[in-house]
């Protein structure tokens, strides 16, 4: 299967999202390269975390990244397979730092045109609810939502996930 160059899949929470990423990785020869940006903060992080090691298996090179997300994926190499999971732990973390979005999304957009193998980006849509009650929440929809036009717009494909179902938004061409 010919997957496109970059990939980018949104949905709710539990739609299958980084089920489906993997899959699409996985018809691509071996090794695949996992960049991880969540952080265990606390047992049931930790259990999730753990799940998702135990779904993806053997073939997979795992990278930490729970910021830095650019300089991660310029290591991860130019020619394997590549999966982000997820966008939005990322854009936590960055906020949660008090780093800049902007020079972080640079970054990994400059990386992201680098490579020349697939990558399929994984975030969650936060946009589609109730408008948040407190600041932080509402500048994480915010933010989460300008990271996913800006990204959608340079992706090949964009895919939505629902019940486990992929939706395809943007067709690769």
């Amino acid at each position: 299967m010919k997957l496109p160059r970059l990939t980018l899949i949104l949905g709710g929470a539990r739609s299958g999202k980084s089920r489906h990423g993997e899959n699409l990785i996985r018809q691509l020869p071996e090794p695949w390269t996992y960049i991880a940006t969540a952080q265990a903060f606390d047992d049931e992080m930790s259990r999730r975390i753990e799940e998702h090691r135990a779904r993806r298996g053997a073939g997979w090179i795992t990278i930490e990244a729970p910021s830095e997300l650019g300089d991660a994926v310029r290591c991860a190499g130019e020619t394997a397979p590549l999966l982000v999971d997820c966008l939005t732990l990322w854009l936590s973390n960055i906020m949660l730092a008090e780093a800049s979005m902007e020079s972080e999304m640079e970054a990994l957009e400059a990386a992201l045109d680098l490579r020349s193998a697939p990558t399929v980006l994984v975030s969650s849509e936060v946009g589609m609810g109730i408008v948040p009650e407190n600041a932080l929440a509402r500048a994480f929809r915010d933010e989460a939502g300008q990271i996913h036009q800006r990204l959608a717009e340079r992706a090949d494909c964009v895919l939505t996930m629902v019940a486990g179902l992929p939706l395809t938004i943007k067709p690769a061409k």
